[in-house]
């Protein structure tokens, strides 16, 4: 079974103008069934709909130009040398490197991230070719809630550079998870080798599971919590894309990254997208607790620490309407 849905996946990779008489897609259930995670705009053939009901992701090939990606390769390298200033953005450096004497600069940063305030670097998550897509999963009203831009190090040797299996739900204060999708971009060739995604393909199907860091020889960067417990023995795929390539995923499937074994970066770039429609909810007594907590205390070590401030402020703060109205969220 885990062999012929990799066949499945590895057909649908293929740019296929008609997936259905090529065999490049296909579902395990029919394409009468009532979909749940995916919304008709025109936007994704019944099939490529299909696939993601069953998989929790789907992959579009050179959806993001040459240009645009450069641009922001640019930009970031700027950030990092300090050359330009965005508010409320967040540099986070590999915890192993960091430590070490490297230059503070692009060479020791794993991501920037919350760059809703930059023009150049928020532009991806406006971009009307990943938009169009988007609001397949999202609705019409669109709100951008979390960006980043990853530059995956060569791995000094403590696999610091792996990201732990994990949920992206786990961070987010709001509901429902099938109104929430990812837009997660190459901005070069990545394969096993510089740490692609692997994604457990139908994992969105289940619930949230805790979360906590896990407990790795050399630590665990900040904020890569990972799961406690999930089926070690569930198939797993790794993405091989090219640059442009887009995929988009559900916040409940499981996914994550290797170590990056070459001695360049690897750079994506990803914004995460809810339907302004969504509500906040309550996390205090559930497994969410712990990073609620947390980005209390990173936000008042910015703000100071007698700041009253609360997981809804902090996404409220984050989220920036990118098509439509602002609405519940």
């Amino acid at each position: 079974m885990a062999e012929q849905r990799l066949r499945l996946f590895l057909g649908h990779l293929r740019p296929s103008p008609n997936p259905v008489s090529q065999g490049a897609v296909t579902s395990q259930h029919g394409l009468s069934s009532k979909f749940r995670y995916t919304l008709d705009n025109g936007i994704l053939t019944p099939e490529q709909r299909a696939f993601y009901e069953d998989n929790g992701f789907i992959v579009i090939k050179g959806l993001v130009t040459d240009e645009d990606l450069e641009r922001y390769r640019d930009r970031f390298e700027r950030i990092c040398r300090r050359e330009v200033t965005v508010p409320a953005i967040t540099i986070m450096r590999d915890i192993a490197i960091a430590k070490s004497k490297v230059a503070q600069d692009h060479s020791s940063v794993t991501k920037v991230q919350d760059f809703q305030e930059d023009p150049i670097l928020f532009q991806y998550c406006q971009l009307p070719e990943i938009l169009k897509y988007v609001e397949s999963f999202t609705g019409p009203d669109i709100m951008a809630v979390h960006s980043m831009l990853i530059n995956k190090p060569p791995d000094p040797g403590q696999k610091s550079s792996r990201h732990p299996l994990h949920q992206d739900l786990h961070f987010f204060p709001f509901r429902p998870a099938e109104r929430i999708v990812c837009s997660w971009t190459a901005m070069q060739h990545i394969d096993r080798e510089n740490g692609t995604l692997v994604v457990l393909p139908g994992t969105h199907k289940g619930d949230l599971k805790p979360h906590a860091y896990p407990k790795w020889e050399g630590g665990v960067n900040k904020l890569y919590l990972g799961l406690r417990d999930f089926d070690s023995t569930a198939p797993r795929f790794h993405l091989s894309m090219e640059k442009g390539d887009t995929v988009f995923f559900h916040p409940l499937l499981i996914h994550g990254s290797g170590m990056n074994r070459t001695n360049g970066f690897r750079k994506s770039i990803s914004c995460h997208f809810a339907s302004s429609q969504c509500h906040y909810i309550d996390v205090k007594g559930t497994s969410q607790e712990n990073i609620e907590e947390e980005l209390i205390d990173m936000a008042r070590r910015v703000m100071g620490k007698d700041v009253k401030v609360s997981l809804r402020d902090i996404w409220h703060f984050k989220a920036k309407v990118v098509k439509g109205k602002r609405l519940q969220l």
